[in-house]
């Protein structure tokens, strides 16, 4: 089969860092190619993959400070999907609204991962063109706007080798945070936290110029190298020791997060995770077993000494079980077929691509 992966161009694919959308889209990339499909990835140019590489621009756009109008890329890259769109058997979009009015014209099967939330901007543009063909990455993203046309829902996944398993966390105990500094996130509840159980906080992220003011108004001020460390950004093996070694991760978010890949990155190393309920975390957690559901900063304080006590080894499991590749790329392949199948079992011509 023929496929085209369109990623957002913001981030190289995969990222050497932060980078949620990336990350996902060079997974299942690289995993389609393996199970021998041809490929093609719409990416920037400094993107690692085993597909064909269609650079847009030279180097992921935040990395370029000489771009001013990012869009103008972002514009590019559509009309480079059009032009070659007669060439593929299946055009997968990850870049949210942008696409959706020049995908409703093209005749190849379209499907479009929603990777983001539901503004009251966006959201006209997504009804505007809702019998275009969505996958959901949890369910509970779909309760945020149920009048689309759902395909699938297909939880995010990663490779568990690449997240090393820590049976025991080695050094002195701490709470660790990852993830945007941003309000959505909620960093300053994660140092709420720290500060009223006396546990080390070590946090980790990039910061947005969005949220630049945030941070040097809200987190900088606690950040005192001691009890409170910021690392800033980390990379993928720096990710991983900083949950590894930790003993309980915060997922204290203010908004309905659709998937939250820090959750199963850090379960995937052993490290239990403490998730505000909200959006996808009631799915992607198993409460009890791999860390805990709570609806208030109260409601984690509490928490951490049982979500300690918990088996390192059946958060690692719930992952390889869960939210794999493996598992990722079956739902995909299947979403594939199932658009492919609405438009072209009409003419009597189906035909079953794996």
């Amino acid at each position: 089969m023929k496929i085209a992966q369109v990623s957002p161009l913001w981030e190289r694919v995969p990222p050497p860092g932060y980078g949620g959308i990336e990350l996902v889209v060079g997974h299942l990339t690289d995993e389609l190619v393996r199970r021998g499909h041809e490929v093609t990835l719409f990416a920037s140019g400094d993107s690692q993959t085993l597909a064909k590489l269609e650079p847009v621009s030279p180097r992921a756009l935040r990395l370029d400070p000489a771009i001013k109008e990012p869009a103008v890329y972002e514009m590019l890259e559509l009309s480079r999907v059009c032009e070659q769109a007669a060439e593929f058997d299946v055009i997968h979009f990850h870049m949210g609204f942008a696409a959706l009015p020049c995908t409703q014209l093209l005749k190849t099967p379209i499907i479009h991962t929603l990777h983001g939330n539901f503004t009251p901007d966006n959201r006209k543009l997504f009804i505007q063109y809702k019998n275009q063909s969505y996958i959901s990455i949890s369910n509970a993203q779909r309760q945020l706007e149920p009048r689309l046309n759902y395909v699938s829902t297909v939880y995010n996944g990663i490779e568990p080798q690449d997240y090393p398993f820590q049976a025991q966390p080695q050094g002195l105990p701490y709470l660790a945070f990852l993830g945007r500094i941003s309000p959505e996130k909620g960093p300053m509840h994660a140092i709420a936290i720290a500060k009223q159980t006396g546990w080390r906080l070590k946090m980790a992220g990039k910061i947005d110029p969005v949220d630049r003011e945030f941070f040097e108004q809200e987190i900088a001020p606690h950040i005192d190298g001691k009890q409170i460390q910021y690392l800033g950004e980390l990379t993928h093996t720096e990710k991983a020791e900083l949950l590894g070694n930790a003993s309980v991760t915060l997922f204290p978010i203010t908004w309905q997060e659709p998937f939250g890949l820090v959750m199963i990155e850090s379960m995937c190393t052993g490290t239990p995770v403490l998730g505000m309920g909200l959006g996808s975390v009631p799915e992607v957690l198993a409460g009890g077993k791999t860390g805990f559901v709570c609806h208030t900063l109260e409601e984690m304080i509490a928490a951490i000494p049982a979500a300690v006590e918990l088996d390192r080894q059946a958060c690692r499991d719930h992952v390889v079980q869960n939210f794999s590749i493996t598992r990722m790329v079956d739902g995909y392949e299947a979403a594939y077929q199932k658009v492919i199948e609405e438009l072209v079992s009409g003419n009597g011509h189906l035909q079953t691509l794996f």
